[in-house]
């Protein structure tokens, strides 16, 4: 029987994990389409959580690294059944399509030098960058409502495409500077008092913050992130691709703010060019088979692992490849889990301080700099066979060789992005028909 806690209609275990494996199985077309039906299905169809609590645990995840809609199905799941629930949430979210990217991965390591298998990835990889551009600009509509957020949004875009600014500085400077100025205005007008404490009444007995509580939580996630690191490093070395990758995912999954997008900015630089797992091309080739796949778009990690297992493990190509996906994909979501868990708990209590959300927003509005920034390079990377960089000091700008531009590609992604942004196009339908056109050309050539 149903029970309601607060604003929460608490649902039968049974029945959220029936819920959520169908979000999970349904869960395709990136971040913003997975937030979207997460929305219809637990606050429109079932009820179970309210607009304004949605929206609080939304811009809790959009603050913390990794992947925000993974974690905001972690944070729905436990509110109803404590850590049970979340698991079960987050992993249902996860696994469905980890399991077909592992495959998929599988088949473009035996195939991929294939003219047909060229030519489907290299439309997929087209119909990519009109992608991300329709969620820089659906993103920056829902985010950018006035001009200190248009700016944080600019601020942040430079400072990572052209001064290297670290992750983790930009998104709590712009947390900082949404909390300063809220702050800053209502104390100009009827006091910083009138904000209140925010505290919620009538919560769950595990949605109530306890130092015990926090202390036991952050003990066992940590144990089961840091074991297995440590045990990689002892017995395997540090040389080893395996370690390399746990390390590599771990430091991912600590300093990679703003959702999946940002994740994304950071890791193809860091795997192409540090350490060489795969080509820019490859990595493209990544994010088109993780769209076509539900789940969240940050497994697209799953490919990187993959690739990176599968030649530089020294074991048979299929098995270091699943060796590979398997350390990423523990090393990518066991911190999801840590953050939700522990940090969740006092973010209920905190959903009705305003300065609080002034932060978060601000930081939404610097994930759009983020965002533009992976189309910037997605967009050099996809049109031009040849980049290189200059630098001025500590600016570092991205060069591409005019006369390498690829008409084909241009022509793939303009057609694409028309699609979506002007007809409004289903997803996979505009991928289908990008890998369609990219078979015909290959098959042309």
């Amino acid at each position: 029987m149903d029970t309601r806690v607060g604003a929460v209609r608490r649902p039968s275990f049974a029945e959220a994990t029936r819920t959520f494996a169908r979000i999970g199985l349904l869960s395709f077309g990136g971040p913003a389409g997975q937030i979207a039906l997460m929305h219809r299905i637990i606050v429109e169809e079932k009820g179970w959580l309210d607009e304004r609590r949605f929206l609080h645990a939304l811009n809790y995840c959009m603050l913390l690294p990794g992947p925000e809609a993974m974690q905001l199905a972690t944070y729905a799941g436990w509110l109803m059944h404590g850590v049970r629930g979340g698991l079960v949430a987050g992993l249902l979210f996860v696994l469905p399509g980890a399991a077909v990217l592992v495959a998929l991965s599988a088949l473009y390591l035996a195939l991929g030098e294939l003219r047909i298998v060229q030519g489907l990835l290299f439309g997929l990889k087209a119909a990519v960058l009109a992608i991300v551009l329709e969620a820089l600009i659906r993103v920056s509509k829902r985010a950018l409502k006035d001009r200190l957020m248009v700016a944080l949004a600019i601020a942040a875009f430079v400072a990572i495409a052209f001064f290297d600014v670290p992750f983790p500085i930009i998104i709590f400077g712009a947390a900082l500077t949404g909390a300063a100025v809220d702050l800053s205005v209502r104390a100009g007008s009827r006091g910083v008092a009138a904000a209140g404490t925010g505290r919620e009444r009538g919560l769950p007995a595990w949605a109530r913050p306890t130092l015990g509580g926090l202390a036991a939580t952050s003990a066992t996630w940590l144990a089961i992130w840091f074991v297995p690191l440590a045990a990689l490093l002892l017995f395997a070395g540090a040389g080893n691709v395996f370690t390399a990758e746990a390390v590599f995912f771990s430091k991912m999954a600590t300093v990679t703010f703003g959702g999946a997008y940002a994740v994304l900015a950071y890791v193809a630089q860091q795997a192409v060019d540090v350490y060489g797992w795969l080509a820019p091309q490859e990595m493209l080739t990544g994010l088109g088979l993780a769209e076509t796949t539900p789940g969240p778009l940050i497994l697209v990690l799953v490919f990187v692992g993959f690739l990176g297992g599968a030649r530089l493990s020294g074991f048979d190509p299929f098995v270091g490849g699943l060796v590979g996906a398997v350390v990423t994909l523990w090393f990518t979501f066991v911190p999801c889990f840590l953050w939700i868990f522990a940090g969740a708990p006092y973010v209920e209590t905190l959903r009705n301080v305003r300065w609080l959300a002034a932060a978060l927003a601000a930081v939404t509005a610097a994930v759009v700099g983020v965002i533009a920034n992976l189309a910037l390079w997605f967009a050099i990377h996809v049109l031009f066979a040849e980049v290189g960089e200059v630098r001025f000091g500590p600016l570092a700008l991205p060069v591409a060789d005019l006369a390498t531009f690829d008409w084909r590609a241009g022509i793939i992604t303009a057609l694409a992005a028309v699609a979506l942004l002007a007809f409004k196009a289903n997803l996979f339908a505009v991928l289908a028909a990008a890998a369609a056109i990219g078979v015909a050309l290959a098959q042309a050539a």
